[in-house]
């Protein structure tokens, strides 16, 4: 386990010129440590109370290095539960390092990132599901993806998933104190009545997975692939929706060799808008390579944009890779519009199909509103927290061991009742470890890994 007894500090601001930088110290020594290193008016700082703003100058020795104001925090009450100053001194890389040189020359050490919301978890002070909800404030794109991320961290998902974790404990008790009496005849009731509370647990746990892909996607940003044969205009329709010219455009086929991928935000959904090679055969290793990336991000789209030339007849070779494409995460675009239209959407009847003459942006609200459709994010979404990749996991176990735990005790057989309470002590743990109440190391280097150093 990492050690939580020693104090460590860092700069908490994001690096460049800036109006402040503030540098957090938390642990057992940040009042000594303000008292040597922070020079103000009596009394010294270890011997105010908290809450403080105290002006004064930060000094290394006898050298003054900036003009500051020092916020003084006591244990439990601060982000960290621990004693924690924060140092407020004048912005730029240069200043702020000079500060924090000053501070860890006080056997102090640099926190490694995520530290301090580690700390606020180990301490008790958020659960694991609010520690995660802290980088997805931090990574948040858009208003909905921030308004999701403040409800986990408000403690919304905690909730949900404490009404569940308390079906399963009282449940998995009723099943191991049946265990101690098997010589004794059950009620007629016991085993429905169990039942029934693990299928609302059940429930309950579908309708968390139930926000997964919200979760995905305003973390992540919806993947939306352009894909087609060369010379379609797909590049011209990621420009158009783009709104500014981003990737090299010309009547040459084969311009597009590699991935090219743009963030976007359309209606508040993150984007993330990928260009891809045209798909065809060639003999040329670089653009084979190229197409064989492009069918990878087909693969792994959200969403999947096919470009035709609406001035040519839909060949067989398109059609194969049309039909290849889910409807439901599909969209067929007839570019070249303005050429005539010769393509017969017939064809390919069950995909929505936009017309479009992306050089001069016709048709590019009506994909866009498409690509909302497809996704089906509803603002609603705002009301409730969106589970992780993380969560979806365990949450996906869970219900594997829970259904069948619920059809061992439908067998209505005593000696079942011990398999099904293994099972049972198996989801359990599974929802104990999304919220925090068991944690191995390994997990919790994962998640605060993605942390930037300082916060």
């Amino acid at each position: 386990m990492k050690d939580i007894s020693d104090t460590i500090a860092a700069i908490s601001t994001a690096p460049g010129p800036g109006g402040i930088a503030v540098i957090r110290i938390s642990g057992p020594a940040s009042l000594a440590v303000a008292d040597r290193i922070f020079k103000c008016a009596p009394p010294l700082p270890s011997r105010r109370k908290a809450p403080a703003l105290v002006f004064g100058h930060v000094v290394s020795g006898k050298e003054t290095l900036d003009e500051a104001l020092l916020l003084i925090m006591r244990a439990p009450k601060s982000y960290t539960r621990e004693d924690v100053i924060e140092i407020q001194c004048h912005g730029g890389t240069l200043c702020a390092q000079r500060v924090l040189r000053s501070v860890l020359d006080r056997n102090v050490r640099l926190a490694d990132p995520g530290e301090f919301t580690r700390r606020a978890f180990i301490n008790g002070r958020i659960d694991l599901v609010q520690a995660e909800a802290v980088i997805d404030i931090i990574n948040a794109q858009t208003e909905l993806s921030a308004k999701i991320a403040m409800e986990q961290l408000l403690g919304r998902l905690t909730h949900s998933l404490e009404d569940i974790y308390k079906i399963l404990l009282d449940s998995t008790a009723d099943l191991e104190s049946a265990l101690d009496f098997m010589d004794d005849e059950l009620p007629d009731t016991f085993i429905p009545a169990k039942v029934k509370r693990l299928q609302k647990a059940k429930d309950k746990i579908n309708a968390l997975l139930a926000t997964w892909n919200e979760g995905h996607i305003l973390r992540e940003g919806a993947l939306v692939v352009i894909s087609g044969k060369p010379n379609t205009g797909k590049s011209t329709l990621l420009n158009a929706i783009l709104g500014k010219d981003r990737v090299i455009v010309s009547p040459v086929p084969g311009t597009t060799r590699d991935i090219i991928e743009e963030h976007v935000v359309i209606g508040g959904i993150p984007i993330r808008l990928t260009d891809t090679a045209g798909l065809r055969k060639s003999d040329c290793a670089i653009e084979q390579e190229g197409v064989r990336r492009a069918r990878s991000q087909i693969g792994m789209a959200d969403i999947n944009i096919y470009v035709l030339d609406a001035s040519v007849e839909i060949d067989e070779e398109d059609r194969s890779h049309i039909t290849s494409l889910d409807p439901a995460r599909s969209i067929i675009v007839f570019n070249k519009k303005d050429l005539g239209i010769k393509a017969d959407a017939s064809l390919i009847d069950k995909y929505k199909v936009i017309s479009t003459y992306a050089i001069a942006r016709e048709g590019i609200v009506e994909v866009t509103k498409a690509i909302l459709n497809k996704l089906n994010l509803k603002k609603s979404a705002a009301h409730h927290s969106a589970v992780s990749e993380r969560h979806r996991q365990i949450l996906s176990e869970s219900i594997s061991s829970l259904d069948h735990s619920i059809l061992l005790l439908k067998s209505n057989k005593d000696s079942m009742l011990i398999l099904a309470a293994a099972d049972l002590k198996n989801v359990l743990n599974g929802i104990a470890s999304i919220i925090g109440k068991l944690y191995q190391e390994d997990v919790l280097d994962s998640i605060f890994s993605k942390f930037c150093i300082g916060k």
